[in-house]
């Protein structure tokens, strides 16, 4: 995917225990949370609560899960292995 293709990051809206916000987020980051979501059993908001709840308070929250969703990757390539 070339960086055109990916293109600027786009808004997303999530509720996190109750409370509406959005986290802007590259397409590519934002498929894959979605893949990471539905393969844990879990709503997008709920995995967004846990990796809100995980974070530091100097990251953001989109930041957080750009992480988590590298990391994410980077286990199932190690578990390919």
């Amino acid at each position: 995917m070339t960086p055109r293709e990916i293109g600027r990051p786009a808004k997303h809206s999530l509720t996190i225990r109750g409370h509406r916000t959005s986290v802007s987020l590259e397409t590519p980051f934002w498929d894959e949370f979605r893949k990471i979501a539905e393969a844990e059993g879990k709503t997008l908001n709920a995995l967004a609560t846990e990796i809100d709840a995980q974070r530091g308070v100097e990251a953001g929250l989109a930041s957080a899960i750009r992480v988590h969703v590298l990391e994410h990757l980077k286990a199932r390539l190690r578990a390919a292995g």
